[in-house]
């Protein structure tokens, strides 16, 4: 069957990590089909199979586990669309919401044409990007021992040694701090942790900068004030396309570096949502806004001005605002100049 516009469906895949709530509605908004199956592409189109010809398109949230539920049925030529959580909203005043209602608000928002898509991160350099991402699990592992450990030198009065002497540290170094045999093997085993934290951390680094490094992106991104080698790889493969967004203070919106905020006739009423971004790059530019007040003179001769009359959270943000806004610039074909922005 051909479809037309008097016989088209819109399906919504409320996707959980055990099982999908499909849910079918006509041009009309009438519901035709609702169905809970098992979370894998067979369940699903076998029970779609009758409907698939009529099918204008199927919607889907960007929940954690999309990736063989999109990829899978984009492969087969249907047409997936990735829905964006923090532009959708549930209608007004409903009583009860489930997963029923949910898959129902996503094949009616696609009927509407009011689905709010989500950008789709190419198939193949998604692993690279997640990679990176898993980096920062063992850096924050690391930095958690290192406080581990610092509280156990305290606890007992002793200078504790900073972090590249201490995951040198041997059995011998330890044994001399003096400490019980209790004690000595919490700093045993810790040391031990700051060492493959650190080794499983450089690990993922230099594969992934052996990717990142030759491309143009990483580069320019280079260039940059307080961007070094992880924050740079950091930006370059949390940003994607930087051609997706329209201005640079949409890019330092997507990025958390502005604030959120709702007024009406120039009195605040409120805050929007706040995590609506990309939580890895609000951290990449706060890392290099701190980065470049320390080692840029005239950025941290800015950096001091709003400090003194905003407090050090506000300047801070405003910087990380005004890098991420440069990175737009630069990534679209400028030259970085640092005395106009700071000056």
């Amino acid at each position: 069957m051909q479809t037309t516009k008097a016989n088209a469906l819109y399906a919504g895949a409320d996707l959980h990590g055990n099982n999908v709530f499909l849910s079918l509605c006509d041009k009309e908004g009438g519901t035709v089909f609702r169905k809970r199956v098992k979370a894998n592409l067979a369940a699903v189109n076998a029970a779609l199979e009758p409907y698939w010809k009529r099918i204008v398109a199927l919607g889907v949230e960007s929940t954690f586990n999309w990736y063989w539920f999109v990829d899978g049925l984009r492969e087969q030529g249907r047409n997936v669309k990735l829905g964006n959580p923090a532009k959708m909203e549930q209608y007004k005043g409903i009583k009860i919401t489930n997963d029923l209602t949910d898959a129902d608000w996503l094949a009616e928002q696609l009927r509407l044409g009011i689905f709010p898509e989500s950008y789709i991160y190419p198939k193949e350099a998604r692993p690279i990007r997640d990679a990176l991402r898993r980096r920062q699990l063992f850096v924050r592992r690391r930095t958690q021992v290192l406080l581990s450990a610092g509280s156990l030198f305290e606890r007992y009065g002793l200078d504790a040694p900073g972090a590249d002497k201490l995951k040198k540290w041997t059995q011998k170094e330890v044994g001399a701090v003096g400490l019980g045999e209790w004690d000595r093997l919490q700093l045993e085993t810790l040391v031990e942790s700051i060492r493959d934290s650190d080794r499983q951390a450089k690990r993922i680094e230099q594969q992934v900068l052996a990717i990142a490094k030759p491309t143009w992106q990483y580069r320019r991104i280079q260039t940059l004030p307080g961007i070094g080698m992880a924050i740079g790889l950091t930006i370059v493969l949390e940003s994607g396309d930087f051609k997706r967004f329209a201005s640079a203070g949409n890019y330092a919106s997507y990025c958390r570096a502005v604030k959120s905020e709702r007024s009406s006739n120039g009195k605040k009423k409120g805050k929007n949502n706040a995590k609506n971004g990309n939580r890895y790059l609000a951290w990449a530019f706060i890392e290099a806004a701190t980065y470049a007040a320390r080692y840029d003179p005239t950025i941290g001769a800015w950096y001091e001005r709003k400090k003194r009359k905003s407090g050090v959270p506000k300047a801070k943000k405003a910087l990380a605002c005004k890098l991420a806004k440069a990175v737009w610039h630069v990534m679209d074909g400028k030259e970085f100049d640092v005395k106009p922005m700071f000056g």
